[in-house]
């Protein structure tokens, strides 16, 4: 069979296009930009599945968070008064308002371009969310330190962060995310969903969490600055005892005592800056199979080599590569007010809260608490 002779110029009209490069055999009206989380939820029975589970009011404003092409935003506009989608992509949110176009849902929604993250949000009830993975972590945050946090958020997270944000104490995903996350809010896991259910389809499966923010008598009154410095150290390496993080990490020690020597400062405090001897070089108590926690970053699948450490170590160990100058490792200065830390730090693991030779793994909130509490009576603060 002979072939169809082409139309130059359409092709040239086609070619002048600013989406030509990025126009597909299929039915996309443009190439989905899987960098930035672009995976459309296609299943609609997944859809009506996920706007079920918020439980929505006629009267509750919804933010939805990258609606793609509207598969979920048109079902929430059926049972809520308002949405407010943030789109990152201008295509997308062209598409999601050319959708609704001549709708009487049309006037039901608001598109805000932008970053959510560094966006500033208007006041929602609910938050649904089709979550592109690589925020994952800093929109969990973001909407749990809002000064009205949203009633409920079901958001659809990688199978890998939904199960660390559920995680308990001993189990093998169970992290420094889990901690924080559960400590301020009512976390459950609603619903798996396969890889299958998006075009175009991730490398992982996904899941659909509800997140139920702690209101009133039941917010801890814990400085959130706090209570985060001191879960950094404790899950450096998490299946290492608490004694071996805090007593066994020279940049740990170094660090608590510029926050101890500030505290001082600002409760005038002497500090007795006396040198009583040279460091000796501290042996670390290392766990099999121990690795730096990586879930911080939103998305799971990162390189397992990457530099991890918190940033106070990293600034700790710049400053002493450059006060050294030299390959040569310097032993710094024992102080009293050092000796004083260290056995501030010794007194609250072994005495006070007996954890020493627990390791942050096992440990739950009241444990963490009871150590936030025991630092804060001795003067050790994180913030």
């Amino acid at each position: 069979m002979g072939k169809l002779k082409s139309n130059k110029r359409n092709s040239a009209a086609a070619g002048s296009s600013p989406y030509s490069k990025a126009q597909t055999t299929t039915n996309n009206v443009f190439k989905f930009n899987t960098n930035v989380g672009q995976h459309i939820l296609k299943n609609p029975g997944v859809a009506e599945a996920i706007v079920a589970k918020a439980n929505l009011k006629p009267s509750d404003v919804v933010l939805e968070v990258g609606p793609g092409t509207g598969n979920l935003t048109v079902r929430i506009l059926e049972k809520a008064k308002k949405v407010i989608a943030v789109e990152l992509d201008p295509r997308m949110a062209a598409e999601v308002t050319k959708r609704l176009q001549g709708r009487t849902e049309q006037k039901k929604l608001e598109v805000l371009l932008g970053d959510v993250i560094k966006t500033e949000l208007p006041h929602f009830d609910v938050c649904i969310s089709n979550t592109p993975y690589q925020i994952s972590s800093p929109l969990v945050f973001k909407l749990l330190a809002l000064p009205n946090p949203p009633r409920t958020s079901i958001l659809m997270f990688q199978r890998e962060f939904a199960l660390r944000l559920t995680a308990r104490p001993g189990d093998a995903l169970y992290c420094r995310l889990s901690v924080n996350a559960q400590f301020w809010a009512k976390i459950t896991h609603i619903m798996k969903v396969g890889k299958n259910n998006f075009r175009p389809p991730p490398q992982v499966e996904s899941s659909v969490v509800r997140i139920e923010p702690k209101l009133g008598s039941e917010r801890p009154g814990v400085s959130w600055d706090e209570w985060d410095g001191m879960l950094r150290i404790c899950f450096v390496r998490k299946n290492k005892t608490l004694r071996a993080s805090w007593l066994g990490t020279k940049e740990v020690l170094a660090m608590v005592e510029r926050n101890y020597r500030v505290w001082c400062a600002m409760n005038s405090v002497a500090v007795d800056d006396t040198v009583v001897g040279e460091e000796e070089e501290m042996e670390v108590d290392e766990c099999p199979g121990d690795t730096e926690e990586e879930e911080w970053g939103g998305i799971m699948d990162v390189d397992e080599e990457a530099d991890d450490r918190p940033s106070f170590f990293k600034e700790e160990a710049e400053r002493v590569s450059k006060a050294n100058g030299t390959k040569t490792k310097s032993k710094k200065k024992k102080t009293r007010v050092a000796e004083l830390v260290r056995e501030k730090i010794r007194k609250v693991l072994e005495d006070v809260t007996e954890l020493a030779d627990q390791r942050a793994a096992k440990c739950d909130e009241n444990d963490f608490l009871r150590l936030l509490s025991g630092f804060n009576d001795e003067g050790i603060h994180f913030a």
